[in-house]
């Protein structure tokens, strides 16, 4: 998405991180991952061009964070309050489960999404559901992000 609006994307930060760790996520994992994602995106902020892409937010950190460990650190949850997007790309599940060495779950991947969009609404988050095919996904979220830029700013 990011080089079809020829902007930046702020890659998952917990992928490098864990990847190290054959993919086995610690609790202390989750500030740094936390940090590591806020610095990304405030860094490739001045570079975007119109819309910057982020793979994920604090916001989904919070739920890992509760879904593995029970509990998520406070400052992570107010700063996932405080930082806003104008929209979320919410995939569903109904490709098949690629599994490598960081995903987690694939027998909750319907509970997990059904928490995320929970989530989403409980924080009255814009989003849209991305389904189908791949060539199906990126056509339903390019003509979203296209509505999204058309929209006068408020």
């Amino acid at each position: 998405l990011a080089r079809h609006y020829g902007t930046v994307a702020v890659e998952e930060h917990a992928r490098p991180l864990l990847d190290a760790k054959s993919g086995r996520c610690d609790e202390a994992d989750i500030p740094l991952t936390a940090r590591g994602q806020m610095a990304a995106e405030d860094a490739l902020s001045l570079q975007a061009q119109r819309v910057l892409f982020c793979d994920t937010d604090l916001l989904t950190t919070t739920i890992w964070s509760d879904l593995l460990f029970g509990s998520c650190p406070s400052w992570i949850a107010a700063e996932a309050e405080r930082r806003r997007y104008d929209l979320y790309l919410l995939m569903d599940v109904d490709v098949p489960w690629v599994d490598d060495s960081q995903r987690y779950l694939p027998h909750r991947r319907r509970e997990f999404f059904d928490r995320c969009r929970s989530e989403l609404e409980k924080h009255r988050r814009p989003y849209v559901v991305i389904q189908g095919d791949w060539d199906a996904r990126f056509a339903a979220a390019t003509a979203a992000v296209d509505r999204l830029l058309a929209t006068p700013a408020k």
